[in-house]
């Protein structure tokens, strides 16, 4: 009885703890974002650039120039030479070529701004120097002159006897662009007022002296050199009258055994006229000198815009020690333009040939 009584107990008591408990909430569920997806674009894929060839390495060798005022021929021989005396003397690698015009070596300088030389005459410089800003160096030295001239070549039988006898007369040119041939000639007919007839681009002093000698045209204008003696001494005093052959030796003029033009035993000239000389012997008995020009500056070593300082120095040096420890060798390089030596020269001493070229007009568009 005691032991029911004492289960009852028991069970209400827990009934009473149960009822007094506090009821238990469920969790709510609770909701987890996913993570942002985060786009990265691939990286792109990296190049390794090459370094451009050094300038006057083999794989890019300084470009050296020539115009065309004589045959490529006879400029290349030259330019062989001393493209094997500037390797030797700097360790530089060069490659000499003779573009087609005068106009043409401009372009290619301004078009290679940083690995370019060229020998070019002062028009062509001055023309360059306003065209892209190349550089002048150095001028030649011909037979002791930093000066040359126009000379006006005419056919020896010829009834033009003045200047003046030029108007209406047909007018043979090497090219627009040069300085002795077109540019000089043009400023003094345009002081004197004397307007020619025809006219035409024979495509260098060669060809000009040539078309004399054909009678392709009645007169011609080219450079002039004076004459020398075997031993290089200059043989004119400088008055434009005297600055062909002398009449007494006009008949024995022709080719020695090295076939050099040479008139007696020891009178040499070195104008345009003995570049046709191999093809034309009897040219001084053909074609005379009229008269020539004031003096014009000579031809030039000028740099392309952007050659490195440094580089040019070097080649400067070079050239200048070339011309004064190997003369020889140095004039049988510019045989085919005649130059026995260079010396410094700077923009200013051009001035002339500038003014020349704006009271004609004549810009980088003319070449």
């Amino acid at each position: 009885m005691r032991r029911r009584v004492l289960w009852a107990l028991v069970a209400g008591f827990a009934l009473i703890v149960a009822a007094c408990s506090p009821a238990v909430e469920e969790a709510a569920p609770t909701t987890t974002e996913a993570p942002a997806v985060v786009t990265t674009e691939a990286p792109e894929p990296t190049t390794t650039t090459e370094p451009p060839p050094a300038i006057g390495s083999e794989e890019r060798p300084i470009k050296v120039l020539f115009v065309p005022s004589v045959s490529a021929e006879e400029i290349i021989a030259g330019g062989e030479i001393l493209e094997a005396t500037l390797e030797a003397a700097t360790g530089l690698q060069f490659e000499v070529s003779v573009p087609t015009s005068y106009g043409a070596v401009l372009e290619e300088m301004c078009a290679s701004p940083d690995d370019t030389v060229g020998f070019i005459p002062a028009q062509a410089y001055v023309l360059g120097n306003d065209l892209c800003g190349i550089e002048v160096a150095l001028k030649s030295i011909r037979f002791g002159y930093d000066v040359y001239w126009t000379q006006f070549i005419v056919p020896r039988d010829s009834d033009i006897q003045t200047i003046e006898d030029l108007a209406g007369k047909t007018w043979a040119y090497p090219d627009s662009t040069s300085t002795s041939g077109f540019l000089v000639p043009s400023g003094l007919f345009a002081q004197l007022g004397i307007e020619v007839g025809d006219s035409f681009e024979a495509g260098g002093h060669t060809a000009t002296a040539q078309a004399i000698y054909d009678g392709a045209a009645d007169f011609g204008t080219t450079f002039f050199s004076p004459a020398i003696d075997g031993d290089r001494n200059v043989l004119w005093d400088g008055d434009p009258a005297n600055a062909d052959v002398p009449d007494e030796l006009v008949g024995t003029c022709g080719l020695d055994a090295d076939e050099q033009l040479v008139c007696g035993d020891d009178y040499y000239p070195r104008d345009a006229r003995r570049n046709i000389r191999k093809g034309a012997p009897d040219v001084i008995q053909k074609v005379r000198i009229l008269t020539l020009s004031d003096p014009i500056p000579n031809d030039t070593m000028s740099f392309s815009p952007d050659f490195p300082e440094d580089l040019r120095q070097v080649i400067v040096e070079a050239i200048k020690d070339f011309s004064a420890n190997d003369p020889e060798g140095f004039a049988t390089a510019f045989d085919a333009y005649s130059w026995s030596g260079v010396a410094d020269t700077n923009d200013a001493e051009f001035d002339f040939i500038r003014s020349l070229i704006n009271a004609l007009g004549i810009g980088p568009g003319d070449l």
